[in-house]
C-alpha cells in the first residue's frame, strides 16, 4: 500500500480488458491521479481508493479508480504518443472527447459512459466504469471468431444516427472545431506520413488529407474502431473520442470497416464473418445516411478505406496484430492496387479483398 498524504492507494486488482503487462503506477502518477480525483471532487480529504493502471492505447494514460461508491475509469491524454515514430499532439484534446460524450449522451446516453468528472489543469477526466463482464471489447469478440453482423449492424445504424444529427450544424462545428488536433492525431500520421513512403499514390493519399481537412459536414469521432466499442446489454458504447472535429463522417466510416477487412488477414479462418460484419455494418450505415446522397458519402469512404489499409501498415500507427512481413506485404500490394481504381463504393473494396484473400 501506497500513501500520500490522507490518501491510500490500496493494491491494484484484476480487470479482464486489462492488455498491458504494467499493473501499478509509480509515484509521480499515483500523486497527480490524487489531485485529479480531489479536484473533480470525486474523493474527500481523508478518504482513500485503489487504483490499477489499465491499457492506454498509445495516445493516453487510464487507470480503473476503485472508490467507497464503487469503481470508476480515470483517462490522461498525453503530449506524446507512445509510437516508434515522433507523433506529438495537444493533450487538452480530452476535452474535445469529453465534449463529443456529452453530444452523444444527448441523444442516447447508453451509445457512451457516463462523464464523471473533469480537470482540465492536468487534462484528466473521469468517467463512468463498464465492467468487462457485460461491456466486452468487441474487438475481443471478433479476435475469438464472434462476428455478430447483427451487432455490426447496431455499430453502423449508432454511428449514422450520431452523423445525421450534428450534419450542418454550424453550433456543433463551432464547438468542434478542433481541425489543429485533427491534423496532429489522424490526417498527419494516417495519410500524409503514409503518402510520404509511397510516391506513386501520394497525390491521392494527400488529396483525400486536403479534402477531409477542408471538409464541414458532420462531427467525426475519429476513432471508431473495434478497440473503442464495447458490446454492451443495449447495444454499442463509444469510447476514446479525443479526436473529435466537424469534418467529413465518411472518415469515421473507412477507419471502422478497415479493421474488419485487416482482421481477415490476422484471423483467415474468420474471414466470411468478418466480411458479413462489413457488410451489414455498410448497410445499416448507408440506410441512416440523411444529409447527403448515400453513394457521394460511400465513395469517398472507399477511398479512404484504400488509404487506411496502407496507413495500418505503414503510418505511423501500424496495427500490432498484423506481424509477419508476409502479412504486412499482402495488405500494402492490395492497398496499393485498390487506391489505383477510382469510383469504387464500399462492397466493391470488399469483393476486391475477399478476390485476393482468396488467391494468396
Amino acid at each position: 500500500m501506497l500513501e500520500f498524504g490522507n490518501f491510500r492507494i490500496l493494491p491494484p486488482f484484476d480487470d479482464q480488458r486489462q492488455m498491458s503487462a504494467e499493473t501499478q503506477t509509480g509515484d509521480l502518477e499515483l500523486r497527480e491521479l490524487t489531485d485529479a480525483l480531489v479536484a473533480m471532487k470525486l474523493v474527500d480529504e481523508g478518504g482513500e481508493f485503489a487504483a490499477q493502471r489499465l491499457s492506454g492505447g498509445v495516445s493516453c494514460d487510464v487507470w480503473r479508480v476503485d472508490l467507497p461508491s464503487g469503481s470508476i475509469c480515470v483517462k490522461r491524454a498525453l503530449p506524446r504518443l507512445r509510437v516508434t515514430a515522433d507523433w506529438r499532439a495537444p493533450p487538452k484534446r480530452a476535452e474535445a472527447e469529453t465534449d463529443w460524450f456529452h453530444f452523444v449522451a444527448g441523444l442516447n446516453p447508453n451509445w457512451v459512459p457516463e462523464v464523471l468528472g473533469q480537470d482540465r489543469k492536468r487534462h484528466m477526466f473521469a468517467m463512468e466504469y463498464l465492467e468487462p463482464s457485460t461491456h466486452p471489447l468487441w474487438k475481443g469478440e471478433l479476435a475469438s471468431g464472434n462476428a455478430d453482423p447483427s451487432f455490426a449492424a447496431r455499430v453502423g445504424d449508432v454511428l449514422a444516427h450520431i452523423h445525421a444529427a450534428s450534419a450542418g450544424r454550424e453550433d456543433v462545428a463551432h464547438d468542434f472545431a478542433h481541425g489543429v488536433e485533427f491534423l496532429a492525431l489522424r490526417i498527419e500520421p494516417y495519410l500524409l506520413y503514409t503518402a510520404d513512403k509511397h510516391a506513386a499514390v501520394a497525390p491521392r493519399i494527400r488529396q483525400m488529407a486536403k479534402d477531409v481537412a477542408a471538409a464541414r459536414i458532420a462531427l467525426m469521432q475519429g476513432d471508431i474502431s473495434p478497440k473503442n466499442i464495447l458490446h454492451g446489454p443495449d447495444g454499442p458504447v463509444f469510447l476514446d473520442a479525443e479526436t473529435a472535429c466537424y469534418g467529413d463522417p465518411a472518415f469515421d466510416l473507412a477507419f471502422c470497416t478497415n479493421h474488419l477487412l485487416l482482421k481477415c488477414v490476422w484471423h483467415p479462418e474468420f474471414r466470411d464473418g468478418y466480411l458479413a460484419c462489413f457488410e451489414a455494418l455498410r448497410d445499416a450505415y448507408a440506410s441512416g445516411v440523411t444529409w447527403e446522397e448515400p453513394e457521394d458519402a460511400e465513395e469517398r469512404a472507399a477511398a479512404l478505406l484504400s488509404a487506411f489499409l496502407l496507413a495500418r501498415i505503414d503510418g505511423k500507427s501500424p496495427v500490432e496484430y498484423l506481424t509477419a512481413e508476409t502479412d504486412k506485404q499482402f495488405v500494402r500490394e492490395t492497398a496499393l492496387a485498390l487506391l489505383a481504381k477510382r469510383g469504387l463504393d464500399l462492397l466493391d473494396v470488399a469483393e476486391f479483398w475477399k478476390d485476393a484473400l482468396l488467391s494468396r
